[in-house]
C-alpha cells in the first residue's frame, strides 16, 4: 500500500506542500458522488492515508471493476504511521479518555487512532465527522472541514 511516510512528514514538506490526511468520511462523500474532488491539482498530491482509513474505506467497496480501479489508485497515495506503534494506540486510548474526562462522546475509538497518527505526523485532518471537531477542541489535532464544493 503506498509510500510510506514517518512522523516528520509535516517537516520534509514545505509550508506550501503541507500533507493533509484524508479521513474515511471525505472518501465515501467522494465515491457515492462518483466524482473527483474540488481541489486544486496541487493539493491531491498532498493527499495521504492511514491503516485505519484504508481498512474502513477498502471494507465498504462494492465489487467491481471501478472498485478496482479505485483499489489501484488508493494503493499509491502515501500511508502515515506504517505500520502503526504501539504507543499510538497508547495515545489513541488518553485522546478517548480525556475527550471523555472533559464531557465530549467520541463515538469511535478508531478516530481516536487516526486523530492519534495525524497529530504525531503533524498533519491536518480532512474530515465530514463530528468526532475529529470535538478530539480537536482539548488536543492539538488540526482539521480541516469540506470545501463548500462537496460539502
Amino acid at each position: 500500500m503506498g509510500r510510506r511516510l514517518g512522523s516528520d512528514a509535516r517537516r520534509q514538506a514545505e509550508p506550501q506542500e503541507q500533507v493533509i490526511l484524508v479521513d474515511t468520511s471525505i472518501w465515501i462523500d467522494l465515491l457515492r458522488r462518483g466524482r473527483r474532488p474540488d481541489v486544486p491539482e496541487d493539493a491531491l498530491i498532498r493527499f495521504a492515508t492511514c491503516g485505519p482509513v484504508v481498512q474502513e474505506v477498502l471494507q465498504g467497496l462494492k465489487p467491481g471493476l471501478l472498485s478496482e480501479a479505485f483499489r489501484a489508485s488508493f494503493a499509491a497515495i502515501p500511508v502515515l504511521s506504517d505500520p502503526i506503534p504501539l504507543r499510538l494506540f497508547e495515545s489513541a486510548a488518553e485522546i478517548f479518555r480525556q475527550g471523555r474526562r472533559r464531557g465530549y462522546t467520541v463515538r469511535s475509538s478508531i478516530d481516536c487512532l487516526i486523530a492519534a497518527i495525524a497529530i504525531d505526523n503533524g498533519v491536518q485532518v480532512w474530515h465530514r465527522d463530528r468526532d475529529f471537531d470535538s478530539i480537536a477542541k482539548y488536543t492539538s489535532l488540526e482539521t480541516i472541514r469540506p470545501i463548500p464544493a462537496i460539502d
